[in-house]
């Protein structure tokens, strides 16, 4: 699971959300790599030949198109959410991707786990609710991740009632 409950420290609990990743750094470079081979492949029939000159830009280009692209969904993919649980708050900063920080405190006695079957933009789309605004967590899990999510948020605050 995308998601892991931290050990207790005290009176405090810590839940860590992140997306999936399916595609590790060394998968990259293996793709790319083998990518980049079996595109030069065909470039050994025109060795030699004016051709060649023709069709490197547009390889070249392919492979830099492909990194780029890899690249930046990897960039969009750093993605922490952090929920913080103790009896007095509770805060969920999400630490998005190029640095961006959003922070969302409530008192847990008033916090409420809603879960939007429908209407939301994912089925099952899970928000906390309290103080004036309500606030989505786990979007990018899976459907099952955030039935299951659902319920273990709301458990955990079912103890620090």
């Amino acid at each position: 699971m995308p998601y892991q409950w931290l050990p207790p420290s005290g009176d405090t609990r810590r839940l860590h959300l992140w997306p999936h990743r399916s595609l590790t750094q060394p998968g990259f470079v293996w793709f790319v790599g083998t990518t980049a081979a079996l595109i030069a492949v065909p470039l050994l029939a025109v060795l030699g030949n004016p051709v060649l000159w023709g069709l490197l830009p547009f390889l070249v280009a392919a492979i830099w198109a492909i990194w780029f692209a890899l690249r930046k969904n990897g960039r969009d993919r750093d993605i922490l959410e952090e929920l913080v649980l103790s009896r007095d708050k509770i805060t969920l900063t999400r630490h998005g991707p190029k640095g961006q920080r959003q922070d969302w405190r409530a008192n847990p006695h008033w916090v409420r786990v809603e879960s939007h079957r429908t209407g939301g933009p994912v089925p099952h789309y899970l928000t906390l609710k309290g103080g004036p605004r309500e606030v989505e967590i786990g979007a990018f899990l899976s459907e099952e991740e955030r039935i299951s999510l659902q319920g273990e948020l709301t458990e955990a605050l079912a103890a620090f009632r």
